[in-house]
């Protein structure tokens, strides 16, 4: 089998899945007890915590521990939201956001906050333009995605920062869930982020892992309460074989950060130039300055689903978009906001590289995908 869907979800690296099960088996008691094997416990999980802040650049009370991407959006977006609200109910957003996101600012609207969406561009990025029209005085967040889950664009983070740090009081939350271990993800002071989510199954971790870090103290409000676990905002006992495996798999991300953006970069631009020469029959999404682990394309008058299961019979997976959305019967979000041509909306298709994959299967892949284009369609390359 060929998987070219790691930014729905990454298989494990062995050294993740060997760190969970060592610490299960060894480290089990529960962190918050007072007995000397919960001490033990405890400075095990602050080491990981130690690891993160290390690596994201801020501090280590600034990290905790989630589910996941979701859960840390959510977190991110009701916490801000709620603990701020004394100063304003106003939202900056995109339209492009992942559904977490999305869907929880939606929520907010029905209990009187105001959101307004920035539209994207046919690169699918934002304007500073219009993101500085938008910020307003009573603008308490301002909620962006890194990566597009989609098609890749590359958000101007460090440019957005800058702008809402400086005519705002707003809280800038970053998505960082397809960016990290992609692109060099860190706080940089005025010039980053207040807020990281991040999710351990896109880099080769855990799934049920990820973090919700700050680059320094905020005002936000308890997204679970009970035993005050994780510095009062996320009760319930921390689960520290997931920590532990996460803060691993977060180092080995870094580590073989540019390693990989070789790979990617190569294989990105490689399979641009194969999908070119299938002429009009193929329309590109991504484009070069967008995340290299991300290639979205589609073929005309073809629904994306005809596609997937011709690769899928020759052991190649793929997906129509993203994995969150892509059961439901519509054209994504994404791809309404990029206005590409009707003919190409239903036929988009999402190759994405993770570690494990290899130069001689991109080969493989264009010569199946050479079979299936004249199998559907009758066309050849040119």
């Amino acid at each position: 089998m060929i998987y070219l869907d790691n930014s729905a979800t990454t298989k494990p690296y062995d050294e993740v899945l060997h760190t969970f099960i060592k610490v299960n088996e060894n480290y089990y008691a529960n962190p918050a007890s007072i007995h000397s094997f919960g001490v033990e416990v405890n400075e095990l999980l602050d080491a990981a915590r130690g690891q993160i802040a290390q690596i994201l650049n801020t501090e280590q009370k600034n990290v905790l521990f989630t589910a996941g991407g979701t859960e840390s959006n959510n977190f991110a977006i009701f916490g801000v939201a709620k603990a701020n609200r004394h100063i304003g109910k106003h939202i900056i957003t995109t339209e492009i956001e992942h559904a977490s996101v999305l869907e929880a600012v939606k929520s907010l609207e029905q209990e009187g906050y105001e959101v307004d969406y920035l539209t994207v561009n046919e690169k699918g990025i934002i304007s500073i333009d219009e993101l500085q029209s938008k910020l307003r005085k009573d603008t308490i967040l301002v909620s962006m995605m890194h990566v597009n889950n989609e098609m890749g664009s590359i958000q101007p983070i460090e440019e957005a920062a800058k702008l809402i740090h400086k005519n705002s009081r707003a809280i800038f939350h970053v998505d960082a869930v397809q960016s990290f271990g992609k692109l060099k993800v860190q706080f940089n002071g005025e010039a980053g982020p207040d807020i990281l989510s991040i999710s351990g199954h896109k880099i080769h971790g855990l799934k049920g892992t990820g973090v919700i870090s700050f680059q320094r103290e905020l005002q936000i409000a308890p997204f679970i309460v009970g035993g005050g676990q994780e510095f009062g905002l996320r009760s319930g006992t921390v689960a520290v074989p997931q920590a532990v495996s996460l803060a691993k798999a977060m180092r080995i991300a870094s580590e073989i950060l540019q390693e990989n953006q070789r790979k990617f970069k190569k294989w990105r631009d490689d399979l641009m130039e194969f999908f070119r020469t299938f002429g009009d029959h193929i329309h590109l999404l991504s484009t070069k300055e967008g995340a290299c682990h991300i290639l979205s394309f589609s073929v005309r008058d073809l629904k994306g689903e005809i596609i997937i299961n011709a690769l899928q019979k020759r052991g190649v997976i793929v997906s129509t978009s993203s994995a969150c959305s892509s059961r439901q019967k519509k054209t994504s979000h994404v791809v309404e906001a990029l206005k590409i041509e009707q003919r190409f909306k239903e036929g988009v298709i999402r190759v994405s590289f993770g570690a494990k994959n290899t130069s001689d299967e991109i080969e493989e892949f264009k010569n199946i995908f050479q079979e299936v284009m004249t199998e559907l369609k009758g066309v050849k390359t040119t």
